[in-house]
């Protein structure tokens, strides 16, 4: 084998283990989030802000985990997990009462949103 047939073998082997590495980096990612299911029995409002207040995005199915990544106080709500002024950002721009979401607390279980 001459030097450029080794050349191209170690660009292409890197390049392989790069890809591989991502693809796991991701993978790691997506196993590390944590969802929260809502409340059995409910579909949920998911709103554009922290209140009743705020458009309507989208409506939750029955039996669905969202993820939490940052909670905000908003309007007081009562649900089945209580009455809470806190709102889950679920999505960018999507928030659900936490009234709603079985985090297994009544205070913030993630950073407070900006």
């Amino acid at each position: 084998m001459g030097v450029e047939e080794n050349v191209a073998t170690d660009v292409a082997t890197a390049t392989t283990d790069v890809e591989e590495t991502g693809a796991q980096e991701v993978t790691a990612l997506a196993a590390a989030t944590v969802v929260y299911p809502i409340a059995p029995g409910y579909r949920v409002n998911v709103r554009r802000g922290p209140g009743t207040q705020y458009g309507i995005v989208r409506t939750l199915p029955y039996g669905m985990s969202v993820p939490v990544y940052c909670q905000m106080p908003g309007e007081w709500i009562s649900g089945p997990y209580g009455t809470s002024n806190l709102w889950d950002n679920i999505a960018n721009g999507q928030f659900v009462s936490d009234a709603y979401v079985r985090t297994g607390s009544d205070g913030y279980i993630a950073q407070r949103c900006d």
